[in-house]
Order: C-alpha cells, then sequence, then structure tokens
C-alpha cells in the first residue's frame, strides 16, 4: 500500500460539482470525519436534471454542517467556465486540495447537445488546471469516467488498456482530461490523479441514470426500454464506495521527483473505482422491483412491462472494473452488494416522493 502523505485535516478544499450526486456526498463525508478543515463547494446548478435535487442535497449539506462545528463549509454558485471566477476563488483561497467532480454528464445527452460538453468538460477543466498552475495546490484528484474504454471486446477494464477509441463525445471529453491533466503534470508538476467511475448509484442520485428512471417509470405504470435487447451488463458502484476511494486517494498525493531529462516525472495516477461485479440489466430490474415492494413503493407481484429494444448511439454492452491498483495501493475495493444498494435507494425514494 502507499503511504498517506497528505492530511485532510486543517486543509482548504475546493469540491466542483458540489451539489452534484458524488459531489454533495464526498462534502458531507469531508464534513463528518475532518477537523479545521475548510470546504469550498462549486456548482453551476444547472437543469440538464431537476434543481430541486440539487438543493435538496445542498440542504443535507447545510444541515449536517450546522450540526458540525470543527468543519467550516461554503457554497458558491458559479460555473467552471468563468476562468475570472475561477481565478479569483483560488487567489482568495489558496487552496491546499482541489477534487473536481463538475462535469456535464450523460452519453446520449452528449450526441444532441455538444457544445455544454466542451464549454464544461473541456474549458472548465482547462481553467482549472491553470488555476492550479498559477496557484499551486497539494493535490488534484478530478473525474474521470469508464466511458473511456468505449466499446472494446477486452473485459475487465484495467488503467493498463488503451482507451483511443471513444463512442461518445462524453467519453472523448474525458479523455481529453486525463491528457491534459497528464501535460500539466509533466510540465508544472502538478501532482493529479484521475478516477474512472464505474455507474454510479445510490439514494439522491441522478434522475437520468438507469435505475432512478426506471423506478419513476416503474411506480407510473410506464415500461422500460432495455438496449441491446436486454444484453447489456454493467459494473454498479454504490455511491459510498465512490466516496471512500475518493477519500482516500486524496490523501495520497503522487510524487514528485525529477526525470533524466531535468523535467518532472509526472506526478499522475489513474484509477478505476467499479464494483467489479458486472450486472445483467434484467436480473438488475427484477432486484430493482424486489427492493421498491419492500419498501412499498411498488405493490407485492408487481410486474414490469419490458422493452427489448436495439443498442443505442455512443452506449457499450459491457463494463467491469479492473480494480487491482485501486487494492494494492490503497487496500480497498468496493463492497456494496447492488441489493444492498438498491434497498437503501427504495427506502430513500420512499421518503423522497413521499410514497
Amino acid at each position: 500500500m502507499l503511504p498517506q502523505n497528505l492530511s485532510l485535516n486543517k486543509k482548504c478544499i475546493l469540491v466542483t460539482g458540489a451539489a452534484g450526486f458524488i459531489g454533495a456526498f464526498l462534502v458531507m463525508e469531508l464534513i463528518r470525519t475532518t477537523e479545521e478543515t475548510h470546504i469550498i463547494g462549486l456548482d453551476n446548478m444547472n437543469s440538464y436534471y431537476a434543481p430541486a435535487l440539487k438543493e435538496y442535497r445542498l440542504a443535507e449539506i447545510e444541515r449536517l454542517a450546522g450540526e458540525r462545528s470543527a468543519c467550516s463549509w461554503t457554497f458558491i454558485r458559479g460555473d467552471l467556465a468563468d476562468r475570472q471566477l475561477i481565478n479569483n476563488l483560488f487567489k482568495e483561497y489558496n487552496f491546499d486540495l482541489v477534487v473536481n467532480l463538475a462535469a456535464q454528464a450523460g452519453v446520449r445527452y452528449s450526441i444532441s447537445n455538444p457544445d455544454v460538453y466542451i464549454e464544461s468538460n473541456l474549458i472548465g477543466f482547462y481553467n482549472l488546471l491553470e488555476a492550479c498552475r498559477h496557484y499551486p495546490v497539494e493535490h488534484l484528484v478530478y473525474a474521470s469516467s469508464s466511458s473511456v474504454y468505449g466499446a472494446g471486446a477486452k473485459v475487465p477494464y484495467s488503467t493498463d488498456d488503451k482507451v483511443d477509441s471513444p463512442v461518445s463525445l462524453y467519453a472523448a471529453t474525458k479523455k481529453c482530461n486525463e491528457l491534459l491533466a497528464h501535460a500539466y503534470s509533466k510540465l508544472y508538476n502538478i501532482a493529479s490523479t484521475g478516477l474512472r467511475f464505474f455507474t454510479v448509484y445510490g439514494p439522491a442520485g441522478r434522475p437520468d441514470m438507469a435505475y432512478f428512471d426506471f423506478a419513476n417509470r416503474l411506480t407510473k405504470g410506464e415500461p422500460i426500454q432495455l438496449f441491446n435487447y436486454g444484453k447489456c451488463m454493467r459494473d454498479f458502484t454504490y455511491i459510498d464506495d465512490i466516496v471512500e476511494g475518493i477519500k482516500r486517494v486524496m490523501q495520497c498525493a503522487p510524487d514528485k521527483k525529477p526525470g533524466d531529462d531535468g523535467l518532472p516525472i509526472p506526478p499522475y495516477r489513474i484509477y478505476n473505482i467499479g464494483g467489479s461485479n458486472p450486472v445483467n440489466l434484467i436480473d438488475f430490474v427484477n432486484i430493482l422491483i424486489e427492493e421498491l415492494s419492500l419498501a412499498r413503493v411498488l405493490p407485492d407481484g408487481f410486474k414490469a412491462s419490458l422493452q427489448l429494444v436495439p443498442m443505442q448511439p455512443g452506449d457499450v454492452p459491457v463494463t467491469y472494473a479492473d480494480t487491482s491498483y485501486l487494492e494494492r495501493d490503497f487496500g480497498f475495493k468496493p463492497s456494496t452488494s447492488l441489493r444492498e444498494g438498491l434497498r437503501a435507494f427504495a427506502r430513500w425514494y420512499k421518503g423522497f416522493y413521499k410514497l
């Protein structure tokens, strides 16, 4: 295992995308577990999905922060693509660590709305790298995605694999993030770690994700479409496991060492964070129905109407994470079972929608 070389206590930490699914859960974990730490959250609160859910997450953060005086929380509504804003924030707060979870998400949405992906995922990330260059930080941790692997036949996906054949613009922007981070690490000795997340799910998640969308459709009695005629498999990863992985990585910045050319050896790493247990979507729907029924969201014996349809552009038949490097370096592997995770989601769903 790698030794921890950073403490999260008594630090100033920027979390972008702080009202988003992963960002909000990370902020709450940091508030619960750190001392005398100032967390700055940035989010543009866009309407890709209902902002009310983002407001709900922010309210949960505020409630928790009110109970934990040892850790302070500041939220700023702003856009990562606003370079002046980003420079001003870095200058004002002198961040020790940065966790970039802000991005325009969604594979299919990127096909019809490419502009927002270029602005948020490329220009926004570039602005962040430039700020880290001019106002140095101890560690930059940023979200990549399992989508960078494309539709390659080899599984499980390893960070040793070539990832130069993206099948969506979203995937291409995430690969660009990795390349830009590597270049800035080499040129400016910025310690950075990229994390390729695999199908993150859980309470208060994204409504555009399959499990949430399926739950909405099931409660309305609407049919569910399963792409690739129901033969897709996904490596689902529970939100608590994702957050635990991020937190461990934050505390271990890549070492800075000079190379033979006199320039830095890039202090740069990439890891997969995934459940390493792909599930067929038909089996997934059956477990979801069972847990929604157990939570009394759906009646006992509920039968779903399934529509088996062709593969969609930008989609891939399977995702499957090789997490061996994460296990080797951090002694950690996601362990929450799909049934456990969907049970927690079903209970939250019932309470949130007052069903």
